[in-house]
């Protein structure tokens, strides 16, 4: 008889259906069906519960493990000499009984076998457990709200006001003793966040230069001063004494690859994200990103990418805002979010489905430097090019390797600027003419005004012969022709030879990119 379960991750799915198996084969072989021996590592057979406590004992305790032989749970005992043919009698009884499983229906991702697949199943796991806990109801008979949605409600209370760990568990403790027994509420914040990290929204904090020179990883991770400036990593108190251990600026990033494996565990999400493939209209109108020509261009371009609809195509949007006051400019925040443009048109913009990435805030914004803070999502978005094996499709059952594009970016044109390392302003402001800019500084006022824009209209458009209500001449010159994305890449490494994150110690020529 196959036991391995009893020695497996008490979170995992084999351990899960080893425990349901043997609660029924008690239960079809016990006298008193609430009278039963608890074989959990502190009962160890001498105490006697019901099956539903015997349960909840063999997750919490776990089972023993020398109690491999279950003689007081219905198994003959056995003659040691006999013990290899009894055991295949005992196979056959186990699996003839009204709970057996067929170990060949069942793949080994639902059991946690096989080298391939352990993490992949973990994770499904803890991801299935999430969802039942969020069909959970708040106390037996509650048909308004669940244990989810009372917990998320809470917390959120509980940053909105600032609220400790400490005073957090005692509010859990004392408002589970308002609602009848059985409730769902946990007991501590630690069985709270255990809850709410299965969703995947763990993070990670990134330690940070204040004057936004680097971030503390990789090579930096060890160091206590900005290789850079030379400014402490830590925050200087009133006193003028670092207060170790406390760091000056800190950068809040949110994995996105462990997020976007939960969507495709999800058979209602996962169906959503091949829309565009499966349900879209083609009549020539334009609907959705997918009748873009955009769209089409990587399909063209990366056959292999296009040929899973599965694969995602992100947008990026980034812009500061100030939290607290719209008066007040000593504090920034700038949020980083990722989009999925797979998704139907009435779910992209969604609240739910727009991903948090990076949180960036501080006494003044980055600027140009917030490369400095975009380097680990950078890095996560070359690994979800390259490709990101064992991600599991709820809807198909199977595991495939999961690949993504940032396809465009979403901001206004002075965040475009620091995203993109583009001049904005002063004479070569436009990204798309750059030294055919040919700006005109205005003598009163002294700021630059652009007024060569009639060389984007049609060649024989009339406003290009009317000199006196523009600059008192004619302009027949052709618009200037954007660069290509290699274009700019190359520019770019002209610029800076070996480009790496952080400040640059010139300002970028005037070609506008570097």
């Amino acid at each position: 008889m196959d036991r391995t379960w009893m020695v497996a991750d008490r979170r995992s799915r084999q351990y899960k259906l080893g425990v349901t198996q043997f609660c029924k084969f008690a239960l079809d072989n016990a006298k008193d069906p609430n009278h039963n021996c608890c074989p959990c590592t502190k009962c160890g057979n001498v105490d006697y519960f019901s099956a539903s406590i015997i349960r909840d004992h063999l997750f919490v305790n776990g089972i023993d493990a020398s109690y491999d032989k279950w003689n007081e749970h219905g198994e003959a005992i056995l003659d040691s000499a006999a013990d290899e043919s009894t055991d295949d009698a005992a196979v056959d009884s186990y699996s003839h009984s009204s709970y057996s499983v067929n170990r060949n229906e069942i793949p080994d991702y639902e059991l946690g076998l096989g080298s391939d697949a352990d993490i992949e199943s973990d994770e499904c796991n803890e991801f299935r457990q999430f969802v039942d806990d969020a069909n959970k109801p708040l106390y037996p008979g509650c048909d308004r709200h669940t244990r989810l949605n009372v917990l998320v409600r809470l917390y959120n209370l509980k940053a909105k006001h600032g609220m400790s760990d400490v005073a957090f568990s005692e509010w859990l403790i004392a408002f589970s003793e308002f609602l009848p027994v059985g409730n769902e509420i946990p007991a501590s914040v630690y069985e709270a966040n255990k809850t709410l990290s299965s969703l995947g929204m763990d993070y990670t904090k990134i330690h940070a230069c204040p004057n936004d020179c680097v971030s503390y990883r990789k090579e930096y991770i060890d160091a206590i001063k900005c290789p850079t400036c030379g400014i402490s990593r830590w925050k200087v108190g009133k006193n003028l004494k670092e207060r170790e251990g406390v760091p000056a600026k800190v950068l809040w990033y949110f994995p996105p690859i462990p997020r976007f494996k939960k969507m495709f565990q999800s058979e209602g999400t996962c169906k959503s994200l091949t829309w565009h493939a499966t349900d879209i209209k083609c009549d020539g109108l334009m609907r959705h990103p997918a009748d873009a020509t955009s769209w089409k261009l990587v399909d063209e371009k990366w056959p292999d990418f296009g040929s899973d609809p599965r694969n995602l195509r992100l947008a990026l949007s980034s812009d500061g805002f100030n939290p607290h006051s719209s008066l007040s400019s000593k504090y920034s925040c700038w949020p980083v979010i990722l989009v999925a443009y797979n998704l139907p048109p009435w779910l992209i913009m969604k609240r739910k489905h727009m991903l948090l990435t990076l949180l960036i805030f501080g006494p003044k914004q980055p600027g140009n430097d917030i490369d400095v803070y975009l380097e680990p999502l950078i890095d996560n978005l070359k690994l979800l090019w390259e490709g990101v094996s064992g991600v599991y499709d709820a809807r198909q059952s199977e595991y495939f390797t999961l690949r993504g594009l940032l396809f465009w970016t979403i901001n206004d044109f002075s965040a475009y600027g620091n995203l993109s390392g583009s001049i904005v302003k002063g004479y070569n402001a436009c990204p798309i003419c750059l030294e055919n800019t040919k700006p005109t500084r205005l003598v009163n006022g002294g700021k630059m005004a652009y007024i060569v824009h009639r060389r984007f209209l049609g060649r024989n458009h009339p406003y290009r012969r009317q000199k006196a209500a523009f600059n008192n001449l004619p302009k027949h010159s052709p618009p200037p022709v954007p660069l290509s994305g290699e274009e700019v890449l190359h520019r770019v490494e002209q610029e800076v030879p070996k480009y790496r994150f952080g400040k640059k110690k010139s300002a970028p020529s005037l070609q506008g990119w570097g």
